[in-house]
């Protein structure tokens, strides 16, 4: 017979429940403020660098781009199809508003420090809530925080860690339905960022530094299905970097010795900057790997000591070892062993180490706690000197997350701490070029770039279009280019780039050889194909095969809206194939709301369609909302209105703002001199606009018009 519990056990198991329930609910809660408080700078940044590239783009906000996100490989930046979902889902929820996706980095930055005090909990770790604080507040992290588009670590780390803790719960119980949640937790931090493939590595050897040894049935075989995973995804975004994002060529091109050279420095890098977190930047100087300079082997050597040194230790402390080996094997995706784009400039970066940090973070955390109650016995020790370091952390992360309110503050400061961070002055330049006056500026960026790094392609190709501004500058421009297209052969981009710059300067035929060589490279250049059709519009009797490079970069990319705009632009040229036109010109505004051309594109043909002329003003009058600045919009409603029984006054109205904001516009002046014409007592105000068209632009046409008025005013 068996015992039955006590209810006096069973209101004890529930007290303690309650406790715990309240004492997270009070950890989450002191970590979500301070991360908050931390992080405020960054509350109200604007987009950076490749943010505009993560950040759904208008062509993927509809649910055909969610099931492209997740099926159509260069659908995004990369493909990681679920953190591109949740940037789906939230654009949906708050649009364009940047506040929403900085607070949600912070949310799940500080969710991750609470689940990394749950794990230090389960692990029995002294300093479990110093742990969490660390991780919240430590400024390395402000780079994958504060940045919108590393919320592929902020999100990823919560499922990274939340797997972790189910795991280490199912390794004490051995459920099965805990196993399934953890795996689960697995694959969608796999889906979100495969730097967390090194999961089931940290969790056997967080094993064996629990036991002292690891079992093939208990500990070993339960993972092999996760490090398959993980390595199955890891090498597809290996594959995925290589050869689509392009992590490849000269910039790539390290000797398996060199690439030890890198491995071995890399860890030490971070393990300095995590100790003492001064000079952080966005761009860390670009090391000139060498192997035959002898100082540069000190640091493969220095970690092999150390992983020695540790290794004899363990038979006293498994800690350092144990920490030591999570630490390289989460920094293992870039040590260097794999190309990933971002080495062109720079073989480190400070989200590189997000997770990898909690290696050095955590039993850190564990050895002050103890160390402060032998320095300071009582409460004192345990709360005053954690919380002076937690403090100081926190006063350099709120100064690091101010970096990040704009890109000009960005680049500056990068600069100001790496100056000759190549990629941050063209990035510099090209922002400052778009600032009126500021154009010597930015050129000084765009020269400053290529001094440093005379190889950079694309620093030449803005030096080429900072050029092709300047009057006078187009062959100094093409010259820029071309040396692009040298440096970058088999770069897509440089080859358009060159073309739309020949096509500028009404060399059709060389425009199209320079798409066709991109096209070449990547046929499925959506972009290309759109430019090569706008270049095949100028040649006689070549309409034909622009409808199909327009339909060929639909083909790419069905929600491309330019494109459909384009194509609507040539089947309104054909009277039948006008509702064509129509429907394509729809589809432009369905993808993207705010096209002024599309709107007006569309007021037009439903100009000549007999009952659309309400359609028309309707679209017209869109389209004003978007551009209330444009001239000529004012005059086509005016036209439209005029049309309308009624309308008259509205139209004339229109007419007047279109000259407000043109008055050297001859044509306005004549349009609203035919509307005047129309209105009792109007034809003293009709003859003065059409003689202020004549003196704008006269023509014997007009000077008839002009004669004529005046002669019925006798």
């Amino acid at each position: 017979m068996s015992k039955r519990r006590s209810p006096i056990v069973i209101g004890k198991h529930v007290a303690n429940r309650r406790q715990t329930r309240t004492r997270d609910l009070g950890a989450l809660a002191l970590i979500l403020c301070v991360t908050l408080v931390s992080y405020f700078p960054a509350l109200e940044g604007s987009l950076l660098w490749d943010d505009a590239r993560h950040v759904t783009k208008p062509d993927l906000q509809s649910w055909h781009g969610l099931w492209r996100i997740w099926f159509d490989l260069g659908a995004t930046q990369q493909y990681y199809p679920l953190l591109h979902s949740a940037f789906w889902l939230e654009h949906s929820i708050w649009g364009n508003a940047v506040w929403g996706y900085h607070l949600l980095n912070v949310v799940l930055h500080a969710l991750s420090a609470f689940l990394v005090v749950r794990i230090a909990r389960r692990l029995a770790l002294p300093g479990a809530w110093l742990a969490g604080l660390l991780f919240a507040v430590h400024p390395v992290a402000a780079e994958s925080v504060a940045w919108i588009s590393e919320q592929k670590s902020t999100l990823s780390g919560v499922f990274y860690l939340g797997a972790a803790l189910i795991y280490l719960r199912f390794d004490e119980s051995r459920r099965v339905s805990r196993y399934c949640a953890a795996s689960a937790l697995f694959v969608l931090a796999l889906l979100t960022k495969t730097v967390t493939a090194t999961l089931p590595a940290a969790l056997l050897i967080t094993l064996w530094w629990r036991r002292g040894r690891l079992e093939w049935k208990n500990d070993v075989q339960p993972l092999i299905p996760w490090f398959v995973l993980g390595a199955s995804a890891g090498l597809f975004t290996a594959w995925i970097e290589k050869t689509m994002v392009g992590a490849s060529g000269a910039d790539f091109a390290l000797t398996p010795l060199e690439r030890v050279l890198v491995a071995g420095r890399v860890p030490w890098f971070y393990a300095a900057k995590l100790v003492w977190p001064v000079h952080l930047t966005f761009f860390y100087p670009h090391w000139h790997i060498d192997a035959r300079e002898w100082w540069q082997y000190l640091f493969p050597v220095a970690a092999v000591a150390v992983g020695v040194w540790f290794w004899r230790l363990a038979r006293r402390t498994r800690g350092p070892l144990a920490a030591l080996a999570i630490f390289a094997a989460t920094l293992f995706p870039v040590l260097g062993f794999l190309n990933v784009y971002p080495f062109r400039y720079s073989y480190v970066a400070d989200h590189f180490a997000y997770l990898a940090s909690l290696a050095i973070l955590v039993p850190a955390a564990a050895a002050l706690t103890i160390g402060a109650a032998k320095l300071w016995p009582g409460k004192a020790g345990a709360v005053v000197l954690p919380a002076v370091l937690v403090v100081t952390l926190a006063v350099l992360t709120w100064r690091q997350a101010g970096m990040y309110r704009d890109e000009e503050t960005l680049y500056r400061v990068t600069l100001a701490r790496n100056p000759h961070a190549w990629l941050a002055h063209d990035n510099l330049g090209n922002i400052l070029f778009l600032s009126p006056g500021r154009r010597a500026e930015a050129m000084g960026h765009f020269q400053a770039a290529i001094a440093a790094n005379p190889d950079y392609w694309e620093a030449h190709l803005s030096m080429g279009n900072a050029l092709l501004e300047i009057p006078g500058r187009g062959d100094d421009a093409l010259a820029e280019y071309r040396t692009a297209v040298r440096l970058a052969p088999e770069s897509e981009r440089a080859h358009t780039n060159l073309g739309n710059a020949l096509l500028a300067a009404g060399r059709t035929g060389e425009a199209i050889a320079q798409y066709e060589a991109a096209l070449r490279i990547q046929p499925l250049s959506a972009t290309t194909h759109n430019d090569l059709g706008t270049a095949l519009m100028r040649l006689p009797g070549r309409l034909p095969d622009a409808i199909a490079e327009y339909r060929a970069a639909l083909g790419a990319n069905p929600d491309f809206a330019q494109a459909h705009n384009n194509l609507g632009r040539i089947l309104a040229e054909t009277p039948e194939r006008l509702p064509e036109a129509i429907a394509q010109f729809q589809a432009a505004i369905r993808i993207d709301p705010d096209y002024w051309g599309a709107h007006t594109n569309l007021a037009t043909a439903w100009l000549h369609v007999p009952g659309r002329l309400p359609d028309a003003i309707a679209e017209f009058e869109a389209a004003l909302r978007i551009r209330p600045d444009s001239a000529a919009a004012h005059t086509s409603l005016a036209y439209a209105l005029s049309q309308m029984p009624g309308r008259l006054p509205d139209a004339i109205a229109e007419s007047r703002q279109a000259l407000q904001l043109d008055p050297n516009d001859a044509s306005a002046h004549y349009n609203l001199a035919i509307l005047l014409v129309r209105v009792p007592g109007g034809e003293a105000e009709a003859l003065a606009q059409c003689e202020e068209a004549l003196r704008l632009k006269p023509s014997p046409q007009l000077q008839r018009i002009v004669e004529r008025l005046r002669a019925s005013q006798k």
